[in-house]
Parts: structure tokens; C-alpha cells; sequence
């Protein structure tokens, strides 16, 4: 069986791993000239970054298993340390916590138990929502802010630690944000293992971690793996897809066909095509919304507590020191959703967020070099209901199908979400076939 891969992102990647691993042919189609969507590398100045910092956690089993089919061992790519949290504020009224060295879920109790910054109540309060959530039974999806209230928790403990997760996990706010959802990745990451909620720290930029080992295994399989090969359309016989048409007019057959894209760019390619009008009218309910990362270069000897920290009362919402990566001295500031960031120019951006860091760090200089990447589409938005409006990986079309974060995985747009996705595609496609 041949089947065309449409996009290098991570489900892309994992599909066409996937296949690859049966015994299927693949031939991979990216229109950009290097593979990893949205989570690739670009460079600042001599070295390779990542085009926006991503959270890795010990509950993305799928991810490490894609790691063995590339031949890469967690500990050569991933720093693993237990979860800490820190969460800082310019008033000074910073909430520490780290898991104990216990079982699940008893690592959580106890980390918010002995959580610093914290009031008796508010302790309380966190700990009865987590001890609420393996048994939580929704009717209906509701919004992250309305499981909250519900849950009795407070406004302060809202805006300084459930307002930032939920960004993190999410990138949506807690009046939008699915509480379905958002239970979900709670669970997983913090209730069956205590390594779940382990933080994988990147030792290297993402698109050396996936992307580029991706490629190769895919190449060693017999697989064909084309960058800056943009699909215009498709060629649709009877349901059936013939081949795809490319930016310079040729045509590639094949038995199958996975559309990998984003769900903007593969509303764009399903377009004029009457057999796709449902589908195009669920990736139309897919709101999207925006990730900026700020990049401050300081001397070398610059550096955080710990790798990950969180930023309350201010503009950038996560701080991540990038030294596991080697690269001293380098900053990485994350800002989730729509906010005021976006009316700024680039330079304004990075000047108020060098600011907000002052305060937080007085001691450190001034930054030397600075970039900020804006991905006005980074994820969908994972909205109160979302899960109803999601695709599934079929579509009416009997040999295509869809793949990415944004289908009915269950799952936030993660990586995590997109390499599920890929694994998931390639099991309903599979299972279409004759024996």
C-alpha cells in the first residue's frame, strides 16, 4: 500500500513512522523547507532555537515510544527531573510546590499540602478539587472557570495557579477553556504514576529531538521524504482520491492519502470539493488562537532557580531557562492566548517583558539580544464543547484522512495530542484494509 502523507508536523512524522513500521510505502509532502510544524527549529544568530518553547511531561507516553521507533533513548534528548512548580509574582507572594517522592496521587497531595504561599484554605481547597477528580462525572462540558467555582476555589488560587495550568495545558482561558478536557490532562499527568507529572526538559531543540532523526528513520524504511513540496489539490474521482497536485502541476498517485496540515491550511486544500462540505464545515467551528515566545539572550552566567518558571501579574506567563539545552544564559518567555502583547511591536514586547523580568530578578543585567516569535496560529482553541465539534480521521472521501492535534484525540493541542493522533489515524486506515 502507498500512501501520501500531506504535512511534516508530528502526526505527519508519526503516520508516516507508523506505516513505515508495517511494511506500507509513504511518501511524505511538506511545503516548508523543514519538517516539525510547529515545533521546529529556527535559528538566533549562531544557534538553533525552537520556534516556540514547548512543555514536555512524563504522562506523554506516546511521545516516548516514538523515541524508540527513531532509535533515540529519553535520557540522550530528555533531562527528567520531578515536577516543581514556581510561581512568582512582582508583589512578592510567590506559590512554591514539589511533588514528593510517593506514589500517585499521594505526590500531589502532599506537594500541595507543604506548598509555600499557599494560605491553610486555599491548601485545602486545591485539595479537594484533585481529590474530586477521578470520580468527576460531567454531564455536559462546562467551562474550566465553572469547575472551579463549583469546586469552591478561590479567586486568588483561580488567577495564581489554575488560570496559569490551564494556559499552559491548554492555551485557552478558564471562562472559554473545556473543563472536560482540562480534567483529562489532570488525570493523566498527576493521578495514575508519580512520573507522569515529571517535567521533560529538551536537552536539544525540538526539531533535532523528532523532526530530523523522523526523516532519517523514515528514509531507512524506503520511505520518500519531500521538503518544499507545496499540495495544491486533489484530484477526486467517484469519493476516491486519485492524486495529489502539486505547486508546479504535477501529479502524485497513491492508494491512500493522510492530510496532516493544520486545520486552516487543510480547509484551504479540501476547498471546491462537494464530497468535503461536512468536514469543511467542522475545521470551520475550530476557533484559533496565538502563541508568542520571547527570547532574551543575558551573559552566560545568568540563570533561573529552576528550568520552568511561572510569571503572575504580568505580561509573559512562563519563564523557561534554556541551559539544559546548553544554551547559557538564554531566556525563554512564554505567552499564551490573545492578550495587550499583541497591539505591541516586537520591540516593545521584548522591552516590557525584559522589564517584568527586572523585577522579578533584580540582580540579573540587561539582556545583549532578543527575538520574539509570534504563531498568530498556534493551537485551536479548546473552547467550552470543543470535543463535539472535532473530525474524527475519517472523512467522506473512502481513502482519506485526517490527522493532528485538533481531531478527537481527547487531548489539548499538544504535541502529546499530535503524535496520538498520528498513531490513531494509522490504526483506522489499517483497519479498512482487506485481510
Amino acid at each position: 500500500m502507498h500512501t501520501i502523507v500531506i504535512g511534516a508536523g508530528w502526526a505527519g512524522l508519526t503516520a508516516a513512522l507508523e506505516l513505515g513500521k508495517q511494511g506500507h510505502r509513504v511518501t511524505v509532502l511538506e511545503a516548508a523547507r523543514q519538517a516539525g510544524g510547529r515545533a521546529r527549529s529556527v535559528a538566533f544568530g549562531d544557534i538553533q532555537i525552537d520556534n516556540g518553547q514547548h512543555l514536555l511531561i512524563g504522562a506523554y507516553h506516546r511521545i516516548l515510544q516514538l523515541l524508540q521507533t527513531i532509535g533515540l533513548e529519553e535520557s540522550a534528548v530528555f533531562e527528567r527531573r520531578p515536577l516543581q512548580l514556581l510561581l512568582r509574582n512582582p508583589n512578592n507572594n510567590d506559590i512554591r510546590m514539589q511533588a514528593a517522592h510517593l506514589p500517585a496521587p499521594v505526590h500531589m497531595l502532599v506537594a500541595l499540602l507543604t506548598a509555600s504561599g499557599l494560605s491553610v484554605s486555599e491548601r485545602w481547597q486545591a485539595l479537594r478539587l484533585c481529590a474530586a477528580l477521578q470520580g468527576l462525572k460531567l454531564e455536559s462540558d462546562i467551562s474550566v472557570a465553572e469547575l472551579l467555582s463549583r469546586q469552591g476555589q478561590s479567586s486568588r488560587l483561580i488567577d495564581e495557579l489554575w488560570q496559569p495550568l490551564c494556559l499552559a495545558i491548554m492555551n485557552t482561558p478558564t471562562p472559554l477553556a473545556s473543563a472536560e478536557i482540562f480534567v483529562r490532562v489532570l488525570i493523566d499527568a498527576f493521578l495514575h504514576r508519580r512520573s507522569d507529572s515529571d517535567l521533560l526538559i529538551p536537552r536539544r531543540d525540538l526539531g533535532a529531538i523528532i523532526p530530523e532523526p523522523a526523516i532519517k528513520t523514515i528514509r531507512a524504511m524506503k520511505g520518500d521524504v519531500r521538503l518544499s513540496c507545496k499540495v495544491q489539490g486533489l484530484t477526486l474521482v467517484d469519493r476516491h482520491i486519485k492524486d495529489v497536485i502539486l505547486s508546479d502541476g504535477s501529479t502524485i498517485e497513491a492508494d491512500q492519502f493522510i492530510i496532516a496540515t493544520a486545520p486552516h491550511a487543510c480547509q484551504r486544500l479540501l476547498d471546491k470539493q462537494a464530497v468535503f462540505e461536512d468536514t469543511r464545515q467542522q475545521l470551520s467551528r475550530l476557533d484559533s488562537a496565538p502563541i508568542s515566545t520571547v527570547y532574551l539572550q543575558y551573559p552566560a552566567q545568568v540563570r533561573a532557580d529552576i528550568p520552568m518558571t511561572g510569571m503572575n501579574g504580568t505580561v509573559g506567563q512562563w519563564l523557561f531557562d534554556r541551559r539544559v539545552c546548553g544554551q547559557h544564559g538564554l531566556m525563554a518567555v512564554v505567552i499564551s492566548g490573545h492578550g495587550e502583547h499583541e497591539q505591541m511591536d516586537n520591540n516593545t514586547l521584548a522591552e516590557r517583558v525584559t522589564r517584568e523580568l527586572a523585577l522579578l530578578f533584580p540582580r540579573w543585567p540587561e539582556p545583549v539580544q532578543s527575538l520574539v516569535i509570534r504563531e498568530k496560529r498556534a493551537t485551536f482553541v479548546c473552547h467550552n464543547g470543543v470535543n463535539a465539534h472535532r473530525p474524527g480521521h475519517r472523512t467522506p472521501a473512502h481513502n482519506a484522512w485526517l490527522a493532528g492535534d485538533y481531531t478527537d484525540t481527547g487531548y489539548p493541542a499538544t504535541l502529546e495530542g499530535a503524535v496520538r493522533s498520528g498513531l490513531s489515524c494509522v490504526q483506522a486506515l489499517v483497519s479498512t484494509m482487506p485481510d
